[in-house]
């Protein structure tokens, strides 16, 4: 059965792989290691690709070894820094279409998350200590959620979570509440200001 075509769009990214019939070597020694890079460095130039990682393998230098050290390694579907992920979920954030994987679109939603409440407590003056000791139900805490939950794709539970609204249930109630209130005013805009 052939592969499914391969969705392409403009910044997308992708993890590419060559592997050997057989799982024969395809780099029988630097040579062809060197002749490899030469041309994939030929299609970047060509095609305004942008490598942001790759490794040369050999089936047989995979030994068994120490899997704690290859925990460092093993985070999902990115391999770097912090700093690297977090750039990489706010290049893609509004570009997830719907191949992609749920545990990235759920990052991306949280990262889209994080952001808008840095922006609400910089709006408000708040630090992350203010937004914990406000009443569950002050306005503007209230405000925050229901940005949340407009502009993320974020479940009502991590909502709740993340804006120390109560339990799931409390935090449903107050949101429909609030955006019962926003539909009322008319235009979307409300005693919320959003």
């Amino acid at each position: 059965m052939p592969r499914k075509l391969r969705i392409e769009y403009p910044g997308a990214m992708y993890h590419v792989m060559s592997r050997g019939n057989r799982r024969q070597d395809i780099f029988l020694d630097d040579v062809d290691r060197h002749d490899f890079l030469k041309t994939l460095a030929e299609a970047c130039q060509k095609t305004g690709w942008q490598v942001h990682a790759y490794c040369l393998m050999e089936a047989r230098r995979l030994e068994p070894g120490d899997e704690a050290a290859l925990t460092v390694f093993r985070r999902g579907w990115y391999v770097g820094s912090e700093v690297f992920r977090q750039e990489q979920l706010a290049r893609m954030e509004g570009k997830l279409g719907e191949h992609h994987a749920g545990q990235l679109r759920r990052e991306t939603a949280e990262a889209k998350g994080e952001r808008i409440i840095a922006e609400e407590l910089r709006r408000l003056g708040w630090s992350e200590r203010d937004l914990a000791i406000r009443r569950k139900n002050a306005p503007d805490r209230v405000a925050i959620a229901v940005r949340l939950r407009r502009e993320a794709t974020l479940s009502i539970k991590t909502i709740a979570a993340r804006v120390h609204l109560g339990t799931s249930n409390t935090a449903n109630a107050r949101l429909h509440r609030a955006m019962k209130e926003l539909v009322a005013a008319g235009s979307g805009q409300g005693a919320f200001g959003i």
